[in-house]
């Protein structure tokens, strides 16, 4: 008997399923089920690509049975099984980034909830919520040893060899007290009605089924076994005989992040193609983004099936990755079953499927922001969820998916200065006035500092709408995208292409659509003002200029048309980019403000130096950005204030 320790991670996992996750206990069996499923799985597909399974007797099924008396609930498959490896490394270890952060929120979450386990991939160690010790008897396909593990599911646990018939994994729970409520034939049947009744493969449950006389006195038992599950690939059912109930039974069972009875997905979109390709798919998509979503090594959602044989859970290529948060099953009758991973990556079958895949979803996103003008409250809800939960992948996009640019750029949303909410490229160009030409914007920190920045000054005294973009993806998604184009019927019945350019106010020369023209006489004033504070500021500033955008505020900075925003230039050093160079605003100041004006009679040197180290420094912190030096800021403000 060889003795082993959890993974700290391990520890610290069972330590909060054991005594803290009681919300929603019942959970462990689905769990344990799926396990036993993706076993089944895994063989079924070995039996049939890969010729040293082949000569496996494989009649793939999930039994489940129970004892009373011994307190033991025991679910046995007979899949690709484990060996001693194997066990150590699947039920010792968690071989996860965002363990970690699993651990975080279930320490945090007031509510203790354990539908979170099955989002991490770590569902084994929920039966620790009913058990207080679980065996696990193991046989690996195609190998002649079996092994046991055995834990109380505090600190360590233990394997030796034993014995077992045929491949596959036998799971033993010894339940405790509360658990002993699921040792029952009608909570198992009930849980795996409401969890697991589309697993694709058998489940039965023995029982002893009590039998009764005439006289309705009980004369004995026999020893009963069921199929519990209907075993209907669903997705390949008639979409006519489906029930919206249907679909969301499936979607918890199928989707750990689901969970709950309440738990419903935010929509579903169900496919079945015939013609020159067949093939089904099902989609759905979560009320709530993954936890994993702006991972590098993000799960994928989409599991790949030929003829009802599954393939692949983990083939990033199903899916382009902004529609990593989509959930569900591609199903195809015309791929090999033999298909490798290299093969999908490079198989046109796939890839037609995965197009046309990508446009159905486009398409009924489309039609769910219809349907939030158009429909009730209930359907402006649901696209305000969808929005707020997945606008940062379909601007991803935009940036990634030059097919998909289209219909991504009227799906996508922002904030605007003109309304509340989110708003559209349409919505802003249906309130466009009539002689403008552009659609302006704004990208960088948060909305409150983006809104109360003085670019927009002379946007809103002339009440021209201006988007804020305060996610920090914007400023490398939008300018990539250049111009908004929309189709608008013709007079002869032809759709026209408009196309409106995309202007962005923090730019050096974007105030020259705004109208103001240039006061040649003003500008020649100003001149040796501008020169005092382009000497004094040095290499701080690219250059510094008078400004035609400023009304109230003293100054504000610009980038130049060919240079990254400082904000961008951070964010991209932030991603490892170390070796940009730093990238030096444009200054603008307000030569009517009393600030700037006033240098004109100054000829002290240390007092322009400190005005100007302000003008610059107050024009940074505005649009929340972090000054290198705050020290130096603050004494040249106690300088000009003492003064």
């Amino acid at each position: 008997m060889s003795q082993y320790h959890f993974q700290t991670e391990v520890s610290r996992l069972l330590h909060l399923i054991i005594h803290s996750l009681y919300s929603n206990r019942e959970i462990f069996l689905r769990e344990l089920v799926s396990n036993a499923s993706d076993a089944l799985d895994k063989l079924k597909y070995l039996t049939v690509a890969d010729d040293a399974y082949k000569s496996i007797n494989f009649d793939p099924r999930i039994d489940i049975s129970f004892n009373k008396d011994a307190k033991t609930l025991t679910i046995s498959d007979n899949g690709i099984g484990m060996n001693e490896v194997d066990l150590i490394d699947s039920l010792g270890t968690i071989a996860r980034s965002g363990t970690r952060t699993f651990l975080e929120k279930l320490a945090e979450d007031a509510k203790k909830d354990s539908n979170l386990i099955g989002q991490f991939g770590v569902g084994f160690y929920s039966a620790f919520m009913v058990a207080d010790r679980i065996e696990v008897i193991s046989r690996k396909a195609a190998e002649d040893s079996a092994w046991i593990w055995t834990s109380d599911g505090q600190e360590s646990f233990e394997i030796e060899p034993t014995e077992r018939d045929s491949q596959g994994t036998t799971v033993i729970l010894f339940l405790t007290e509360e658990g002993t409520e699921y040792a029952n034939r009608w909570s198992i049947e009930d849980i795996i009605k409401r969890y697991s009744n589309h697993v694709a493969f058998p489940i039965y449950l023995t029982y002893d089924e009590k039998e009764w006389d005439d006289k309705g006195n009980e004369k004995g038992s026999k020893i009963k076994t069921d199929r519990i599950n209907s075993g209907t690939a669903l997705w390949r059912r008639s979409k006519t005989e489906l029930k919206e109930e249907d679909y969301n039974e499936f979607y918890k069972g199928f989707n750990p992040q689901a969970g709950s009875d309440s738990e419903e997905p935010l929509h579903y979109v169900h496919t079945r193609a015939e013609g020159t390709l067949e093939y089904s798919t099902l989609f759905f998509i979560p009320k709530k983004a993954p936890f994993d979503l702006y991972n590098v090594d993000y799960k994928p959602g989409v599991k790949l099936y030929v003829k009802r044989v599954f393939i692949t859970d983990d083939d990033k290529e199903l899916m382009p990755v902004w529609l990593r948060f989509v959930r569900g099953i591609i199903d195809s009758e015309d791929l090999p079953l033999n298909v490798s991973r290299e093969i999908l990556q490079r198989n046109k079958i796939l890839a037609n499927i995965k197009n046309a895949s990508v446009k159905k979803l486009l398409s009924e996103f489309r039609q769910m922001a219809d349907n939030a003008v158009s429909g009730g409250d209930e359907a402006k809800e649901k696209w305000e969820t969808f929005i707020g939960q997945f606008n940062r992948p379909l601007k991803e996009g935009l940036y990634q998916d030059f097919a998909s640019r289209d219909a991504l750029q009227d799906l996508v949303r922002f904030k605007s200065t003109a309304v509340e909410g989110w708003t559209s490229f349409a919505d802003y160009v249906s309130r466009m006035k009539s002689d403008q030409k552009h659609i302006y914007y704004i990208t960088g920190g948060d909305d409150k500092t983006l809104r109360a920045s003085p670019l927009l000054e002379a946007y809103r005294a002339k009440e021209i709408e201006v988007l804020v973009m305060d996610d920090e993806i914007d400023d490398i998604v939008i300018p990539t995208l250049q111009n908004y184009r929309k189709e608008t019927p013709g007079e002869d019945g032809k759709s026209e292409s408009q196309s409106w350019e995309l202007r962005a106010v923090n730019r050096s020369g974007a105030d020259e659509e705004l109208g103001e023209k240039k006061d040649k006489a003003a500008e020649k004033e100003a001149k040796p003002v501008i020169e005092k504070i382009k000497k004094a500021l040095g290499d701080r500033v690219k250059e510094v200029k008078l400004s035609r955008r400023l009304h109230d505020s003293p100054s504000c900075i610009v980038a130049d048309e060919n240079d990254p925003t400082i904000q961008m230039a951070q964010m991209l050093k932030a991603m490892g980019q170390t070796s940009m160079p730093d990238i030096k605003p444009i200054l603008e100041v307000n030569g009517d403000h009393p600030i700037v004006a006033g240098l004109k009679d100054i000829d002290d040197e240390q007092r322009i130096a400190d005005v100007a180290g302000v003008l610059l420094d107050q024009a940074l912190l505005v649009e929340g950005i972090k000054l290198t030096d705050p020290a130096d800021f603050v004494k040249r403000l106690n300088r000009l204030l003492a003064e």
